[in-house]
């Protein structure tokens, strides 16, 4: 199957571009690209926990209400969020009114102060889990790996909700710490760049 279909421009990109037209600037600028801002890194956990049974596209479509209604996925701030903050999320028709995602990610907020007391920075415990280079990877068509598995289990362990296996390879695959961009993707050399410029954040 070909894994790639024509951009606007013509040349090649990851074929799940084709689902929803603004899909070509998101794969673009942030797919994939390595990030270790702790507030990025933490506003895309939580907003693949929100898809959770979605669309990306619903997600993405929301954004930046999610980012109204959560400060900017400012953790210290997520994490200071009672009951009232939870009355307010779920009259909010900008976001996804699920009470279960909504108190998920204040407690993820609360569970990242601590991981960061911890370690340093959540973006050193995330990329200590960037998998072997040597590994063979695994296919775009992949939901899962074997490293997505770790990492949920061992924030699960720490007390994280909503980061199945699932949740965190979608999380891996857009934060950069594999290039799943597909063979002959015009941005697969880009991210490739990126990540080999990258300086991995250390505890």
């Amino acid at each position: 199957m070909n894994t790639t279909i024509p951009g606007p421009d013509g040349r090649p990109r990851c074929r799940w571009c084709a689902a929803a037209p603004e899909f070509f600037a998101y794969h673009d600028r942030e797919w994939g690209f390595p990030v270790s801002d702790d507030r990025r890194l933490f506003e895309k956990l939580s907003l693949e926990s929100f898809q959770s049974g979605l669309s990306w596209r619903t997600i993405l479509a929301k954004r930046e209400n999610f980012r109204k209604a959560f400060h900017g996925f400012d953790f210290d701030h997520v994490a200071q969020f009672d009951e009232a903050d939870i009355a307010r999320l779920l009259q909010d028709a900008g976001i996804i009114r699920h009470r279960g995602k909504i108190e998920a990610v204040i407690n993820n907020a609360r569970r990242a102060q601590e991981l960061i007391a911890q370690e340093g920075s959540l973006a050193a415990y995330i990329w200590r889990h960037e998998p072997d280079p040597a590994d063979p990877g695994t296919p775009q068509t992949a939901s899962t790996s074997a490293t997505s598995v770790a990492l949920s289990k061992d924030l699960k362990k720490r007390g994280w909700k909503f980061v199945g296996p699932t949740t965190v390879y979608a999380f891996m695959q857009a934060m950069g710490l594999i290039n799943d961009h597909a063979e002959g993707c015009a941005v697969r050399a880009e991210v490739e760049a990126a990540r080999t410029a990258f300086e991995r954040p250390k505890a």
